[in-house]
């Protein structure tokens, strides 16, 4: 008996951990990182080293720009097997937006070696690369903090993949220091927002167990650091011989040259989105319209050979807008920028956009009370959804539009293709959702019979997630469903 209620228990919670990571892969497909981010955790309290989840949270600490958080989950997934590939990107791209290209160069090489067919890691070998050579020829894009796991420096580990050799740096002595820099306040005066690297450089060089380290093509760490450092300074001494002009002058040729070259055009979209989305699901609907309308004006000015993928970031962004103005309670300027969206996605061919922006239409005209035009966006969207979890949401979302607007019958019939595709995912929440939908389908239709067994299902459903508000409401759909029962 003890043996028998300890497997009950041990499904009970199986089972609870698998609706909670449906939950976050949900949220997260449709960008509510944050509840996705809730649900992975909760799931993760009660199963700390479950793969999907910890995958799953490490993706959504990436998108809401908590790179540290990430690289913590990637490295807890790599202890537990080094050669996991998606954990190798999750890593490898963490310590990227970190500003660590050469340490994330190492984990693309990786994971590439592992699986060579993986597009990911060779984009992420080739943009690291190009981010190396640019840090190296432009001082404004150095990023020197060095955080998460250091040990792929030991000399002869695991045979890992060799750190690109960072290219034309310098070669001058060591020590070398050019008679305009004697003068330390000079320096910082010459280097400004960049002279806390380097004094921060200067700093590691003095951490005798980071300095031994050898990368597995034979370069030291030492010699990297001196070589920025050296950088850094030649950058000084070219600015002391510079014919005079103020910071303030230079600071704006600077802004001006900013995105200059395609990469920095490239790392500026990614971090901008980033924010744009990132400010949206934290709740901050008006930092990201803000930030969203802004990166649009510079967008607007670009060519397409300044932004091959511009009229992809134009439909991200009249997106991202529509949810801030929909989050704001403007929905007549959040239906405006879905149906720009939705348009420019047409013309462009673009089906992912096609069906984002078809599904955001549909959640405004919910939000209006506008069922029937819900609807027609919705089933218009049906035939873009090829992902089980995606297409029972949908089928669920219509079919409770029709039972809003008195048709019980088409109710229903989207209510069991909900149902079926929940069934076959195994997916205990949506099943008691599409449960509901029936039961109240089949009430309004006089089925009482029929009724009252899809609210004993949700019921039990309710009971295995310990869902009491669910419980409750259940229970009160099934007792007067039971009242119109034959004595």
């Amino acid at each position: 008996m003890a043996k028998k209620t300890e497997n009950t228990k041990d499904e009970i919670l199986k089972n609870r951990v698998l609706t909670l990571r449906a939950e976050g892969e949900w949220n997260f497909r449709k960008g509510n990182y944050k509840h996705a981010l809730s649900s992975f955790s909760a799931a993760l309290d009660l199963t700390p080293k479950e793969k999907k989840c910890l995958v799953g949270r490490a993706k959504c600490f990436m998108r809401i720009g908590q790179f540290i958080n990430a690289l913590t989950d990637a490295e807890v997934l790599i202890k537990e097997d080094a050669s996991f590939p998606e954990a190798l990107y999750l890593k490898a791209e963490a310590l990227y937006y970190m500003g660590e290209f050469e340490f994330a160069l190492v984990f693309y090489h990786r994971g590439q070696k592992i699986r060579p067919h993986i597009e990911g890691f060779k984009l992420g070998i080739q943009k690291a690369e190009e981010a190396i050579t640019n840090s190296v020829g432009n001082s404004s894009s150095l990023k020197l903090e060095i955080r998460g796991d250091l040990s792929f420096l030991k000399e002869e580990e695991e045979g890992e993949q060799p750190i690109a050799v960072i290219q034309n740096l310098t070669k001058k002595e060591k020590h070398h220091t050019p008679e305009t820099l004697k003068n330390e306040k000079t320096t910082k005066q010459l280097l400004g927002e960049f002279y806390p690297h380097k004094k921060f450089l200067e700093k590691l060089l003095k951490d005798q167990d980071l300095v031994k380290g050898v990368t597995k093509s034979g370069e030291r760490v030492e010699d990297i650091i001196q070589s920025s450092i050296t950088s850094l300074n030649n950058c000084a001494d070219f600015w002391s011989q510079e014919m005079p002009v103020s910071l303030k002058d230079r600071k704006q040729q600077s802004k001006q040259q900013k995105y200059s070259s395609p990469s920095d055009r490239v790392h500026f979209l990614l971090r901008s989105l980033d924010e744009i989305d990132g400010e949206l699901t934290s709740g901050n609907a008006k930092g990201s319209l803000k930030k969203g309308e802004e990166l649009m004006r510079i967008i607007q000015g670009w060519s397409k050979k300044d932004c091959p993928v511009k009229e992809e970031i134009m439909c991200f962004l009249h997106g991202c807008i529509g949810n801030a103005f929909f989050d704001l309670g403007d929905v007549d300027q959040a239906l405006q920028h879905h149906h720009k969206d939705l348009e420019l996605a047409k013309q462009c061919k673009f089906p992912k956009a096609t069906a984002r922006a078809l599904a955001n239409i549909g959640c405004t005209y919910v939000e209006t009370g506008q069922f029937a035009k819900a609807i027609e966006f919705w089933e218009e969207k049906i035939p873009f959804v090829h992902e089980g979890l995606e297409k029972t949401w949908l089928l669920h979302e219509i079919g409770c539009c029709y039972l809003e607007l008195g048709h019980p019958e088409k109710a229903r019939d989207f209510g069991l293709r909900s149902v079926a595709v929940a069934e076959e995912l195994s997916d205990n929440k949506w099943q008691l959702r599409a449960s509901v939908l029936l039961g109240q389908s089949e009430l309004n239709l006089g089925n009482f019979e029929s009724s009252v067994s899809h609210f004993e299902k949700a019921l039990s459903l309710a009971k295995v997630q310990n869902d009491s508000t669910a419980l409750s409401a259940i229970q009160e759909a099934l007792d007067e469903a039971k009242q119109h029962l034959p004595h």
